[in-house]
């Protein structure tokens, strides 16, 4: 059964074989520190990628989304209220008319009651 390599023993790992090289003649000082300096961007970028990752993976699970995501749901959001605006007055306006009209007509259908029982009283 194979480990996968810890972060640590893969740095020794690396260390040592850029200083066997260099006992060996392989390649000089400048080439090795190169090197490294290299590697260690490598990893470094491979780190922040990885942190990247698990805080995606743990925002997600909590529910959050993110601000570009919000930001784009609140614009497609005021869009739609701003189109739908006008009609919606519209219908506001029609169901003011609408109550309007059904007072009217109680008051008109109360009246002619009254009156009828008016004229049945005399």
């Amino acid at each position: 059964m194979s480990k996968t390599p810890t972060p640590l023993s893969e740095l020794f790992a690396t260390l040592k074989g850029y200083v066997n090289q260099l006992s060996a003649g392989e390649r000089t000082p400048g080439e090795v520190g190169s090197a490294l300096n290299d590697w260690a961007r490598d990893s470094a970028e491979s780190i922040k990628a990885k942190i990247h990752e698990e805080v995606e993976a743990s925002v997600a699970k909590m529910g959050f989304v993110k601000r570009e995501e919000f930001d784009s749901l609140q614009s497609r959001l005021e869009k739609l209220e701003a189109t739908r605006e006008p009609s919606s007055t519209k219908k506001v306006k029609k169901a003011e008319k609408k109550s309007e009209k059904k007072k009217s007509s109680r008051t008109t259908i109360k009246k002619r009651a009254a009156s009828k029982k008016e004229k049945v009283a005399k």
